[in-house]
């Protein structure tokens, strides 16, 4: 892998050099980095992020989202910059930035706005020296962003014109954090063009990387909301579990008793209740309710189940505090990333959580042995204790099942417990040896 210092501007090209592809991957997240790992292993691919700390971080091997391995890092040729002017000119650029909200569940694209501006600089160049640039969007948007909103920025900052000068694609990301299964290399990529010509350069590039082929789309907007809605449709039917999680408990019924007699069922869908947090799930219906907004629609059941969902960790911590008699204590809670197994805090609902723990009176410490502390203290004001399994506590509440704490067993979460605590499990992995579960 080069270093920042070793990444230098390509040198011009002698009288008759063939342009060889080269890709420039703009965000090195939990989506752009192995996008970028896997394309270097094809392509000339430099891999940008205004994050400073986050290429040094990676120069040097390491990968605190833990997506790729130091050992794979190390043997990568992927060259890493956060000087954008420094890219040298590229025929694809592809955009991995985030998308997230805003506090009143807006689209916040600011983030992919500015990424279009720092591409759109860097668009001459590519041209001047005979390339036909394409601007690929991978992060998540409702239907027209790319063409109405990123487009126009392209044009403004390079003064070139969309469709002649350069051209767009997209192809939504489907990264799933910690999921060793469906990674980049394996899944079937959905992808578009703004020409048929375009589509197949697309088409192309991401062929190269996957075993998985690719889907053409019919349209930029199609693209757009085919990834916009497979989150939507996750969400909605948590959102139907989480409902029926707070009915049965009224009817003194395990949700997960039940869900275990229901799966029976060759044609029932396997969802599970629980805290819907994350980068996509807990983020993405609102884009697709925002344009449906836009366009005059009441989208109801997209609401209804982000509604849901979003109040999980509240209704939980409500159960959790009668599960005591509505008597305030002592309380570790186990877990603050947003799923299990991996270091990812975005939009954690466990923090939620924690915070009615707290406002019921109930002092709450919290460890997680994949979290970063320092970042759990900036994005939540809490802070990991490390040591906190060396004591006991009135209740223990299991939140994010990470390996650690399942291997622990629970027996040993048990012996946490002081006299008359009670251990809880939010994701029914402990069967028997939980005292609530939801």
């Amino acid at each position: 892998m080069y270093s920042p210092a070793q990444t230098a501007q390509a040198t011009p090209l002698a009288p008759g050099e063939a342009l060889t592809t080269r890709v420039a991957v703009v965000g090195l997240g939990y989506v752009g980095l192995p996008l970028a790992v896997a394309l270097a292993g094809r392509f000339e691919t430099i891999g940008l992020d205004v994050d400073t700390r986050r290429i040094e971080e990676l120069a040097k091997g390491h990968d605190r989202t833990g997506e790729i391995t130091p050992e794979r890092l190390e043997a990568s040729e992927l060259a890493l910059l956060s000087d954008a002017a420094r890219c040298p000119p590229a025929d694809f650029y592809i955009v991995t930035v985030p998308t997230p909200i805003d506090g009143a569940n807006r689209p916040d694209l600011r983030i992919v706005e500015a990424a279009s501006r720092t591409i759109g600089a860097l668009l001459p160049a590519a041209c001047a020296e005979g390339r036909v640039p394409v601007v690929v969007y991978e992060s998540t948007v409702y239907p027209g962003v790319t063409e109405d909103v990123c487009a126009p920025l392209l044009e403004a900052a390079s003064g070139l014109e969309c469709g002649k000068d350069f051209f767009l694609g997209y192809s939504p990301e489907r990264i799933n954090p910690g999921d060793r299964e469906h990674t980049i290399d394996k899944i079937t990529k959905v992808v578009s063009g703004q020409t048929p010509e375009v589509l197949e350069r697309v088409a192309e590039l991401y062929d190269a990387i996957t075993s998985g082929g690719v889907f053409r789309a019919r349209s930029i907007k199609a693209a757009e909301a085919a990834k916009v809605i497979e989150n939507a449709q996750r969400d909605i039917n948590i959102a139907f579990m989480n409902e029926i999680a707070q009915i049965f408990s009224k009817m003194d019924l395990s949700v997960w008793d039940v869900l275990a007699a229901a799966r029976t069922k060759w044609n029932f869908l396997p969802f599970a209740p629980g805290l819907v947090g994350g980068h996509c799930i807990g983020v993405d219906p609102y884009y697709l309710s925002h344009r449906a907004e836009q366009l005059g629609i009441d989208p109801r059941v997209i609401l209804s189940g982000r509604g849901i969902n979003d109040s999980m960790a509240g209704w939980v911590g409500k159960q959790l505090h009668a599960a005591r008699d509505g008597k305030p204590g002592s309380v570790l809670v186990l877990g603050l990333t947003f799923k299990e197994n991996i270091p990812d805090l975005r939009n954690s609902k466990v923090a939620d959580l924690v915070c009615t723990l707290g406002r019921l009176g109930h002092g709450v410490t919290v460890h997680d042995p994949e979290a970063d502390p320092a970042e759990a203290l900036h994005e939540y004001g809490i802070p990991l204790v490390g040591d906190a399994l060396s004591r006991q506590y009135d209740m223990v509440v299991l939140a994010v099942p990470h390996r650690a704490y399942l291997d622990m067993g629970g027996k040993a979460l048990r012996k946490l417990l002081a006299k008359g605590g009670t251990l809880a499990d939010l994701k029914g992995e402990l069967g028997a040896a939980a005292d609530w579960t939801l």
